[in-house]
């Protein structure tokens, strides 16, 4: 911290006297020569670069000093999933948890043309167990309201039905719309509706929001891929995406976890 200090100290002196040099120069008599004045630019040219390259290195020291001090994200994170609800086997060794957003667009391009074929290779072939979490975004209004409706959908049985219809239809995330959704589902109507409306699952999406805080993930889509422990209780996650991935980056992923030896 004493050399930020001096550093410091040094580029303010270094800039308080350039008006005093200016000042002299103009003052000094008899009228400096044309080699004079040259000399005088070239001087405040050379400390012009001094003051430069010590900001410079003021900023470096002060970027380590951030650095240093700001969380390191672990190699390996514990995840625990007990009870949570998901796809594909309960065999199954390695897991991927998803966390997104029902209004996001990349959410849904992924939704629509990278998982079915993760479902169809991974999933239903009893390879990988499949988490979903909710992280509505504040940007996005109708988010909040589309993660009740998707847990509400699976009080009957229809959780992944709901979550497959709302990122088919993202332009339809009102109120009147999801009832609209339900009744396509065959659901009960008047059950969906007072679920929806009491906002009964509203905390249990402020606890999947709370987690991605915790893992400091603020943006969607965002993968988590692990090894499940041997209660099948917690993920102990190793590969973190972040984004709209192409089914190849996913493969490579799983495919390597699949592969590694059981710990």
């Amino acid at each position: 911290m004493n050399q930020i200090i001096r550093l410091l100290i040094a580029a303010a002196l270094g800039l308080a006297s350039l008006p005093q040099a200016q000042a002299q120069a103009r003052n000094d008599k008899p009228k400096p020569t044309e080699a004079t004045l040259q000399q005088q630019i070239d001087d405040l040219k050379a400390g012009q670069q001094q003051i430069l390259k010590e900001v410079q290195e003021i900023k470096k020291i002060l970027q380590s000093f951030q650095e240093a001090a700001a969380p390191q994200t672990p190699s390996e994170i514990s995840l625990p999933i007990s009870g949570e609800p998901f796809k594909g086997s309960p065999a199954a060794r390695v897991a991927i948890i998803e966390y997104s957003d029902y209004q996001c667009p990349f959410c849904g391009e992924y939704s629509r043309e990278v998982f079915p074929r993760l479902d169809s290779d991974y999933v239903k072939s009893g390879k990988i167990r499949y988490y979903f979490r909710d992280l509505p975004l504040s940007s996005h209004p109708q988010a909040l309201q589309a993660a009740q409706a998707s847990r509400c959908a699976g009080e009957q049985g229809k959780f992944w039905e709901m979550h497959e219809r709302l990122f088919a239809n993202q332009n339809a995330l009102a109120a009147d719309a999801l009832k609209q959704h339900a009744g396509a589902l065959g659901l009960d109507a008047a059950r969906f509706d007072e679920c929806l409306s009491s906002g009964k699952y509203r905390s249990a999406v402020a606890r999947s929001l709370a987690s991605a805080e915790r893992l400091r993930i603020d943006g969607t889509p965002a993968f988590l891929i692990g090894l499940l422990d041997a209660n099948g209780e917690v993920v102990k996650v190793n590969q973190v995406m972040l984004g709209a991935k192409t089914y190849e980056e996913f493969k490579a992923l799983l495919d390597g976890a699949l592969s590694a030896p059981a710990k």
